[in-house]
């Protein structure tokens, strides 16, 4: 009889995860808001242990697995199942680029003045060549390049990334540096802002100000709660006179949707923004605002504040930026989505936990090479 009364729970808390209208919604990383089923109250599931704990009767007097845990866990399993993983995989010679024939074989290394390549030969044409996708011309290799750029974004000076490259063998000024830097996170910026990722149905607001030739602004920024995925930000002169209707207006055309629960602190403009892009007179559509957060307790915001906290101890290094359209805020917000692994995604970057896979040893290089978009015959 019990079996057959928890199988009830079960298909009701199923019903409740494939709801059209949301039942289920996720305030933070183990809290969850789930509907009653008269749809005049709702109940709080929390995870405490590894055990999912609910507020309702079932669960709180008569110690059983309610139909709300089982709705939280079967909501969770439907995410995970429907998520569709972009790969972005190197670029290899796989076809002649003259000719198209994939009859090809390795002929030899290609001597240049900085550094070797490998060359080609195709036996369709009898053409050799070599690729080298976007690197052409420099005076450094794709190797040298893209290790300067993670030595920066992980905390080095331009100078101290300077001294490193010659102690390689390569003589190069530190502006030359900071040019490869803004040439290539310009393109990969452009072609992973076409990329949509999986993101969760709660996201997070917050600012942080920041120097930009020794004038005060600050950088707003939303990220999603489960996966750390930084959706997007812009620069503001001012934080209370700030109109953050833009933040949420990207990061709605960014991930193709708008999230269902939105945490900030209790800034008024994250509220009036909130208003006019997330708010609709439908209870069924409309987004929960919770702008009550703590320090500690179930509602904060230390996700977001952990995030700062890696921006600010790279500005530090940085001493201040010098303009607002600056390369390096999207450097960072790049090198944080698909570069960075995060010990609390368990050694995973965002992207991976959006579905959004980048292979290769080497993933400034993948990105550059495929953001690139080489034409082979």
């Amino acid at each position: 009889m019990l079996n057959v009364i928890n199988d009830l729970r079960e298909q009701r808390g199923l019903q409740f995860a494939q709801a059209k209208e949301s039942q289920v919604n996720q305030v933070d990383e183990f809290l969850y808001v789930v509907k009653s089923q008269s749809g005049n109250g709702e109940y709080t599931v929390n995870k405490v242990d590894g055990e999912w704990y609910c507020t309702c009767p079932d669960n709180t007097y008569r110690q059983v697995k309610c139909k709300h845990v089982f709705a939280v866990e079967l909501s969770l399993k439907m995410k995970e199942q429907v998520k569709r993983n972009v790969v972005i995989q190197p670029i290899w010679a796989s076809k002649c680029v003259y000719c198209g024939s994939e009859y090809i074989v390795k002929d030899a290394i290609r001597h240049n003045k900085k550094y070797d390549l490998q060359r080609y030969l195709c036996k369709g044409c009898g053409k050799r060549f070599s690729i080298n996708i976007d690197f052409e011309g420099m005076k450094a290799s794709p190797q040298i390049i893209t290790s300067a750029m993670q030595l920066y974004f992980t905390g080095e000076s331009l100078r101290n990334i300077q001294k490193f490259l010659k102690l390689q063998g390569v003589t190069i000024s530190h502006v030359s540096v900071l040019k490869w830097i803004n040439k290539y996170i310009a393109l990969m910026s452009e072609y992973l802002g076409k990329i949509k990722p999986n993101v969760s149905d709660t996201w997070r607001a917050d600012e942080i100000y920041i120097k930009f030739s020794g004038n005060m602004k600050y950088l707003f920024a939303m990220m999603d709660d489960e996966t750390r995925f930084w959706i997007a930000q812009e620069v503001a002169d001012s934080k209370y006179t700030h109109d953050a209707r833009n933040l949420l207006r990207v990061s709605k055309e960014l991930t193709g949707k708008k999230s269902q629960v939105f945490v900030t602190d209790g800034l008024p403009s994250y509220h009036v923004a909130y208003k006019k892009e997330f708010y609709t007179h439908k209870k069924e559509t409309r987004t929960e605002h919770i702008r009550h957060i703590k320090l500690k307790g179930d509602i904060h915001n230390n996700k977001m504040e952990r995030m700062n906290g890696e921006f600010r101890d790279r500005e530090k290094t940085m001493r201040g930026l010098k303009k607002p359209d600056t390369q390096i805020l999207k450097g960072y917000q790049l090198y944080h989505n698909y570069i960075r692994p995060h010990e609390s995604l368990n050694g995973k970057t965002p992207a991976d936990a959006c579905g959004i896979i980048i292979e290769g040893q080497n993933k400034w290089k993948t990105i550059i090479e495929n953001a690139s978009k080489p034409k082979v015959a």
